[in-house]
């Protein structure tokens, strides 16, 4: 385990014992490691990451019994941080689409074959990542789709940064496999 996780794991735990000290402290870091989180994919929208730290530390306080004492501390904030953004993205894709009537539309369908292209090639992408297990699924999708660092995505999963580098490795290959199988 790394320190974050070590010390909000720790904290979390004394908190649920009932330590309002511990909780305050815990919610103060999170809130931080939050922050830094939204910053990173909300550059175009900086002003509703304040907004987005205190809805996840609210998420957090409301689903802290769901916490698993078993199990590594920060996949599962940063799972409440993730749906949290998604939410926000969800609600901001209103303000960020683009209208264009038919008299504005182009003549020939050239952008329209790209992005049907790229659609059907990530549903593909997705139904093979699907057959692989978690340990070499997670990696990639995080790595490589998403472009979070190996760090990241070791704290994100609770995997070490060498297994995560390890089932990148696997789960190309396999991937490969599966790909030149397919009609």
């Amino acid at each position: 385990m790394n320190e974050v996780e070590t010390e909000l794991r720790a904290l979390l735990l004394l908190a649920l014992a009932g330590d309002n000290d511990a909780y305050a402290t815990f919610l103060r870091r999170c809130s931080a490691h939050a922050r830094a989180y939204f910053r990173r994919r909300l550059a175009a929208y900086p002003d509703d990451v304040e907004d987005l730290v205190q809805d996840t530390l609210l998420a957090v306080h409301n689903q802290r019994h769901s916490y698993r004492p078993t199990q590594p501390l920060t996949p599962w904030f940063y799972a409440i941080a993730r749906y949290k953004l998604i939410d926000l993205l969800r609600a901001l894709a209103p303000r960020r689409a683009v209208e264009v009537t038919l008299d504005d539309a182009p003549e020939d369908d050239a952008l329209l074959d790209v992005d049907s292209a790229a659609s059907e090639a990530r549903r593909d992408l997705m139904l093979l990542l699907a057959r692989l297990p978690d340990r070499h699924r997670l990696p990639i999708l995080h790595v490589k789709i998403e472009g979070h660092s190996v760090a990241e995505t070791a704290l994100r999963t609770g995997m070490s940064e060498s297994a995560i580098k390890v089932g990148i490795h696997r789960g190309l290959k396999r991937l490969a496999s599966l790909a030149a199988r397919r009609p």
